[in-house]
């Protein structure tokens, strides 16, 4: 602790986003004063956002539950830990013994992976509930990246990152990293890189149906039409092929089978329903092919649509024909000091071992898709989730269908969240066990090193000591997998009574290992890096940037790449058919894509005040046409009806979309009865999830459907002119598929 009139700088990361950006902290002994970029982390090289300087607001927000919580009858009730572990561990115990192991159901938000204890202690723990009822925010977002992955490359998280330092030519689908700062592409300061793209004599494209910050900064934009970023794709894949451009590496199979599967996807086929002219298509492709090196990246919005494992299908497809895989400039592997793949510590992942009870929809690396839970939670029967571990997730405003996921959490028998709010579905459960927060906790990045345009290794201590009753993540993730297991050895069905077990003992050591020192054993197989250097250096430890390694770096079984995959096939014929029996827009359809913004971080930072601060940034935006041809004006009240439900929002004209799309941002709705957050009240605004449907899934993994929802407006009368949302009945008839290259996140 700063001793009192002292000050002191210290160095940490931020751990709001993807983007790993190191940060410079004055520190007295009142507590963090300052917060600053540092200059010399080598990926991030002093950038810095306003979430970063949030920090600080999360570590004083009044709002933050700090201690146990036990709903009661009459509110809440704080209880010790000692008391509240015991409750979780017998309470979930009961359940599985009373309705079998598939009846407690786990839902895992994404702070999760920006969390080192949540990493080394939480997924074991999650783990030893062994339900097959396992969900995650991966299928609300990047599962074709992870499946795609695995396909080509034989490891879900062996993911190809673009190469922008050093790229000609950059083509941007579905993606707005000026607001995100990369994602599934660690790229911090994502602003000046584009001008040294510049600088250097390269272009960047950008495609998608609203002009983002990214496209403002792009050399060229082209709207696109939501849900047909997959015609677009194979058209460009067309284009290429039948050019005679195809440079594939030799350890490249099946383009003869690609070329097939996109003959019908000419330019002039395509056009219509994209909206994007035939001549343009075919300078996109010959721009790939023709500049030294180049990269596709199609992040969120090309994932979050009917078709979305096509796109990231194609998206690698197009990298490898042009000769850009493992090229400098083009896509290529990371070399992360802590390698998740080559220690085993990730799975290659699976896909299709079991399907859900209620859809038959098909897992993948042993979660299901998150769309259907409301089903398993709702349907009666052996298997129906009766109780959920909800760790730092907000399901209820990040899943489709909230409305109905909202009454399925009132309705369990048992529920406890991991969470430090009282938020939109913690306030469901039974019990809160709140961790301490970032300022307070050591960070070392397990996750987006793989992810990152450069290598480098980085290990931060806690920059402030945490409260005395206060507990870590990984200690409340280490009380609950040991009492877990102690009650499990004397439940009725244990199995061992009294036995030693030797992978039980192993895993107890490991449970009561620190994340540092399990950081420190596991870079003991890098490349001259220990924790020790790391210590000494808290800017970080620059690896290098990225480099060439196929086909070593391979783990398909037999080193090779194969571009035609069984599971993939039936879509792109099912896309075939689409384009075939596509018709013309109708006249008035308008389709809703997400959006987001460099100060929202997801559904929870709405109430740290220099965040919220400035204009309104929930409201709808739509064409101006579209609204004078509706008789609505700007700064109305608007209701927004889908298949799903309704809610009612201000709108604001804006040609930034491109007339028949209008765009909610993610993240908001906090006007749900007991939801503890004080300035959240203050910030207006809907849950765009209330509009999306959980029947509608992706075709392939079954990634959730959030943009391209068809959409009607209306005018509210002046006399009614409250934000709220109800629920609509859906109908087979209302139904209507489209996607969209908006960008959103779970």
């Amino acid at each position: 602790m700063t001793s009192a009139g002292t000050t002191r700088t210290a160095h940490g990361t931020c751990t709001l986003c993807e983007a790993m950006c190191g940060l410079e902290y004055t520190v007295t002994d009142e507590g963090v004063q300052s917060v600053r970029g540092d200059k010399k982390d080598p990926l991030s090289r002093g950038h810095i956002c306003p979430k970063a300087t949030a920090l600080v607001d999360i570590l004083n927000d009044p709002d933050r539950v700090r201690r146990p919580l036990q709903r009661t009858e009459t509110g809440w009730r704080e209880i010790g830990w000692d008391e509240a572990v015991d409750l979780v561990a017998r309470r979930l115990s009961a359940i599985r013994d009373e309705h079998g192991a598939d009846a407690v159901g786990v839902y895992a938000g994404n702070p999760n992976v920006h969390s080192l204890g949540a990493m080394t202690h939480g997924i074991p723990f999650l783990s030893m509930l062994r339900t097959r009822n396992r969900y995650s925010a991966t299928s609300l977002d990047q599962l074709p990246h992870q499946l795609t992955n695995m396909l080509f490359y034989g490891h879900q998280l062996r993911q190809p990152i673009a190469d922008i330092d050093n790229t000609d030519f950059f083509l941007v689908l579905g993606a707005n990293p000026m607001a995100s700062n990369g994602s599934m592409m660690t790229v911090p300061d994502f602003g000046k890189r584009v001008k040294e793209l510049r600088a250097r004599g390269g272009r960047m494209v950008v495609i998608d149906p609203r002009r983002t910050e990214t496209a403002d900064v792009a050399d060229t934009h082209h709207f696109i039409r939501p849900g047909t970023d997959a015609h677009l794709l194979l058209a460009l894949v067309h284009v290429v092929l039948a050019d005679g451009a195809a440079t594939p590496a030799p350890y490249v199979d099946g383009v003869e089978g690609v070329t097939e599967a996109v003959a019908a996807f000419t330019p002039e086929a395509v056009a219509p329903l994209t909206g994007i002219d035939a001549d343009v298509i075919r300078t996109l492709a010959r721009d790939l092919t023709s500049a030294g090196s180049a990269a596709v990246y199609g992040r969120m919005g090309v994932s979050t649509q009917e078709f979305g494992t096509v796109c990231q299908w194609a998206v690698h497809v197009l990298n490898i024909l042009t000769g850009n895989l493992d090229r400098v400039g083009g896509v290529l592997f990371t070399d992360p000091a802590v390698d998740l793949i080559a220690n085993k510590i990730t799975g290659r992942g699976h896909f299709d071992k079991w399907r859900s009870r209620v859809r038959d929809l098909p897992e993948f690396s042993g979660e299901l898709p998150a769309s259907t839970l409301v089903d398993e939670m709702n349907t009666d029967g052996p298997g129906r989730v009766r109780a959920m571990v909800v760790a730092s997730g907000n399901p209820v405003l990040s899943m489709p269908g909230g409305p109905r996921l909202d009454e399925a959490f009132a309705g369990l028998d048992f529920m406890v969240s991991f969470d430090i709010y009282v938020n939109e579905t913690s306030r469901h459960a039974d019990i809160i066990l709140p961790s301490t927060v970032a300022l307070e906790r050591d960070h070392y990045d397990l996750i987006f090193s793989t992810f990152a345009v450069r290598n480098t290794a980085k290990f931060n201590p806690a920059v402030l000591p945490k409260e005395a009753e206060a507990r870590h993540d990984w200690e409340i993730f280490r009380d609950l997998s040991l009492r877990y297991a102690a009650v499990r050895r004397r439940g009725p069905r244990a199995r061992t009574l009294g036995r030693v077990n030797a992978a039980a003992v192993v895993r107890e050591v490991r449970t009561r290992l620190s994340p540092a020192r399990t950081v420190e054993l596991l870079l003991l197989r890098a490349r001259g890096v220990t924790l020790r250097t790391l210590r000494k250096n808290p800017h970080g430890t620059d690896l290098g940037p990225l480099r060439p390694g196929l086909p070593g770096k391979l783990l398909t079984r037999d080193r090779r790449v194969a571009l035609m995959h069984d599971v993939i096939t039936p879509d792109i014929d099912r896309l075939r058919n689409a384009l075939l029996a596509a018709t013309p827009r109708a006249d008035g359809e308008l389709l809703l894509i997400g959006r987001r913004h460099v100060r929202s971080n997801n559904s929870w930072m709405h109430n740290a005040p220099r965040l919220v601060k400035g204009k309104p940034r929930h409201g709808l935006l739509a064409h101006p046409a579209d609204l004078d041809r509706l008789g609505i004006s700007d700064g109305d009240t608007v209701e927004v009806v889908s298949a799903a439900g309704s809610v009612r929002i201000e709108v604001t004209a804006s040609d930034s979309v491109m007339p028949g799309v209008v765009s909610i941002p993610h993240g908001f709705g906090h006007d749900r009865d007991g939801v503890r957050l004080t300035v959240a009240r203050d910030v207006r605004g809907p849950s765009v999830n209330d509009l999306t449907d959980p029947d509608r899934v992706e075709g392939v993994a079954g990634n959730a459907v959030l943009n391209g929802v068809p959409v009607t407006l209306r005018p509210v009368g002046t006399a009614d002119q409250d934000t709220s949302s109800r629920r609509v009945p859906s109908t087979s008839s209302e139904r209507r598929v489209g996607s969209s290259t908006g960008g959103q996140m779970a």
